[in-house]
């Protein structure tokens, strides 16, 4: 196993250049923020970023939670990974994280003033304090999973490439900027009713569905479960039916509130002629 450290101060820009770095350097895997990312995939961890303090996003970052690094120390090793890059404000920081994941310590490190010029620093502490913007590593469709209910939008980057084959010498990297819960621009939530309209108004849409019932929603942290009863037309293939409510609800559900859905249960409770249109109700 070798560890590259990154260090600079918190809202310089590293989580925005570590995949750059990660690539240039060959190392398959990052820590940053409390989570294991492996070439744009997050495979373990909790994001700091999702802590409802900063007293507790430092805690998560540094993994004092035993089960936390656990985790991650774990994934470590079933996925073979052998260089690795850690994050850190300070080189304290980054060996405290190595020492509490079993890891080596670096072989390198790299200082965030050696890859932005203070121009670059000094934007990147401007988005952190004014927007209250934060960069993870990861592309947006992974990030997503783990942070319903916050505000996350891709950002692109494109770097030369002089490995890529047939003459391609450019690659696009996608990062995802967030606004973590003690930023003022944090979580946001949405009534259940809200989503429960949303739902029945996306199932109506699909062709066979003659009525809503009912829709009923339960919010977790992780996300929302939506459950639809559901009127159909006589002669709709039901199984077909329920699979593309399902995918539509899940679809429109997280488009328009940008929560991510958990489960869409669809139920028949009643099949009606093709002439008799059962009202939509939400609730």
């Amino acid at each position: 196993m070798q560890v590259l450290g990154l260090i600079g101060a918190s809202g310089t820009g590293k989580s925005h250049r570590a995949s750059l770095v990660a690539i240039e350097r060959g190392y398959e895997a990052i820590v940053d923020d409390g989570l294991l990312i492996k070439e744009g995939k997050i495979l373990a961890g909790q994001s700091a970023k999702r802590a409802a303090s900063k007293i507790q996003a430092i805690r998560r970052a540094i993994f004092t939670d035993s089960g936390h690094a656990r985790e991650v120390r774990e994934t470590i090793s079933r996925h073979h990974i052998s260089h690795l890059l850690v994050l850190g404000t300070s080189r304290s920081m980054v060996s405290r994280i190595c020492a509490v994941l079993e890891l080596p310590e670096p072989i390198e490190w790299i200082r965030i003033e050696q890859l932005a010029n203070p121009a670059q620093i000094r934007l990147a502490r401007q988005m952190r304090t004014q927007h209250g913007r934060h960069v993870i590593p990861a592309p947006t469709v992974e990030v997503r999973k783990t942070f319903s209910g916050y505000l996350v939008d891709p950002l692109h980057f494109i770097m030369r490439n002089n490995k890529a084959p047939h003459g391609k010498d450019q690659m696009v990297i996608e990062k995802s900027v967030v606004r973590p819960t003690w930023s003022y621009l944090g979580r946001f939530t949405v009534d259940d009713t809200v989503i429960a309209d949303i739902a029945s108004r996306a199932a109506a849409g699909v062709s066979g569905v003659a009525g809503i019932r009912r829709a009923g929603v339960e919010s977790w942290q992780p996300g929302v479960r939506i459950t639809l009863e559901l009127s159909v037309v006589f002669g709709s293939h039901i199984p077909t039916l329920l699979e593309a409510v399902r995918r539509r609800v899940e679809t429109i559900v997280e488009q328009m509130t940008a929560l991510k859905v958990l489960t869409v249960v669809a139920v028949v409770r009643r099949v009606v002629p093709v002439d008799d249109r059962g009202s939509r109700v939400s609730g």
